[in-house]
């Protein structure tokens, strides 16, 4: 109970950099993604771009890139970046990934959203 107590404080430390919380499901799905890529250099990149039905739209994409203001977390061996203009609105979400019949993909759950379209792709 002790070592599962700390783990869990670890990992809450360790998401505060980006703000973002990766859970333990979805960086296996992207570790397996990686070792698919045969790339040893990959990180996971979140952003929010301008767009989509709502206004904002999530962005994850494999980067190898570096970019000034970058803030980086990882998980337990998967790194997560996202860029300074992305931060304050990810600040808290949670990436997860579902296999389920209802859902397959990843998801993000973001308490900064106010509202968000059907198809959950964007934001405002």
């Amino acid at each position: 109970m002790t070592t599962e107590a700390h783990t869990e404080s670890t990992e809450a430390v360790t998401a505060a950099p980006t703000g973002v919380i990766l859970t333990d499901v979805a960086a296996v799905k992207v570790k397996a993604l990686i070792e698919q890529e045969g790339r040893d250099d990959l990180r996971l990149r979140i952003a929010v771009q301008p767009g989509g039905c709502s206004g904002l739209r999530y962005q994850l994409f494999f980067d190898e890139r570096s970019l000034d203001g970058d803030v980086v977390a990882d998980f337990d061996g998967v790194e997560v970046v996202v860029d300074r203009m992305s931060s304050p609105y990810l600040a808290g979400a949670t990436i997860d990934f579902a296999d389920r019949i209802d859902a397959q993909g990843f998801t993000i759950d973001n308490p900064n959203a106010q509202n968000s379209c059907a198809c959950g792709d964007s934001f405002h």
